[in-house]
């Protein structure tokens, strides 16, 4: 199957607790900071799952606690529709391949992100950024705890 670990359900295998180490470089400034900590993906009572991260997020030497929370609602045939924890729509997950790219509109920047599952306990992201005042990579790793 090569690199890439196919999932027929990603709410199935998202559920649970992952330990994360995310790497942040600006490529315009060379400036680079690392996240760690931890996102536990809890059923939620109207479907789906809610994702909660939080931890520490380390930026030129400042460290400073650190926390987001998203909606990942049902999609079809076992895919995701990932909200912000507003309800406004952030991107699609489909993992059905082990690996999907999705993309979000932000004012005038462009997120681009590919998600690869590795096997049954990591999987990972990368996120690039651009817009007028960003040029940034965002190297995500999740490791299932337990």
């Amino acid at each position: 199957m090569g690199e890439f670990w196919p999932v027929p359900d990603v709410l199935a295998y998202l559920a649970g607790s992952w330990r994360v180490t995310r790497s942040v470089r600006d490529l315009a400034s060379g400036a680079e900071g690392e996240f760690t900590g931890t996102t536990e993906f809890r059923a939620q009572e109207t479907g789906g799952l809610l994702h909660h991260e939080s931890g520490t997020f380390v930026w030129q030497g400042f460290a400073r606690p650190a926390e987001r929370t998203l909606r990942f609602l049902p999609g079809p045939g076992g895919t995701a529709d990932v909200r912000f924890a507003d309800g406004r729509p952030f991107h699609d997950l489909d993992l059905t391949s082990g690996r999907h790219l999705a993309g979000h509109p932000c004012s005038a920047d462009l997120y681009r992100g590919e998600f690869t599952v590795l096997d049954a306990d990591h999987w990972r992201t990368v996120w690039h950024v651009r817009g007028p005042a960003k040029d940034l990579v965002l190297s995500t790793g999740y490791t299932r705890e337990g």
